[in-house]
């Protein structure tokens, strides 16, 4: 779990990959952790065997809307450490999303991305994900408004 809190923390000061403001804590992530666990969302890891077992990506299913009729339906993570991107670790993560997507017998992923992060565009263009939808100035962070791109890939009948 500190792991993958220092990965999303990063993100979090750094990027506009979350729009999160503030990082969050170990408790927060454990909490978030036994949430997965309890509603059986899967969360993978990507470790380095050439950095000692280092933690150096993570992807998640989540809930994607609490009504019921949306159970069908999860919406993905993907964050990969600072110094290792670029490097295929994403590549790595999306297969075992979508097999645990389609194992669950979820029909959708949904994929909510800044306009402006390439590389998870193209990331979830390589496996399949369709855009499907483009807000403009939805997210504000850094002191800007930021677009989102909803890409989706299904997954089941």
């Amino acid at each position: 779990m500190p792991q993958i809190l220092e990965i999303y923390n990063e993100a979090v000061l750094n990027t506009t990959a979350s729009y999160d403001y503030e990082p969050r804590t170990l408790e927060h992530r454990i909490a978030w952790y036994e949430e997965h666990l309890k509603n059986n969302y899967p969360i993978f890891v990507a470790q380095s065997l050439a950095l000692q077992g280092r933690v150096v990506g993570w992807s998640a299913l989540n809930p994607f809307h609490s009504r019921i009729g949306y159970r069908f339906t999860t919406e993905n993570s993907v964050y990969v450490a600072a110094d290792q991107r670029g490097k295929g670790i994403g590549k790595l993560l999306m297969p075992p999303l979508i097999d645990a997507a389609r194992t669950r017998g979820l029909r959708a992923i949904i994929a909510a991305i800044d306009a402006e992060n390439e590389p998870s565009i193209r990331l979830h263009a390589a496996f399949g994900f369709e855009k499907v939808a483009y807000l403009k100035q939805v997210g504000f962070k850094f002191g800007r408004w930021l677009d989102v791109v909803y890409m989706e890939r299904l997954v089941g009948d």
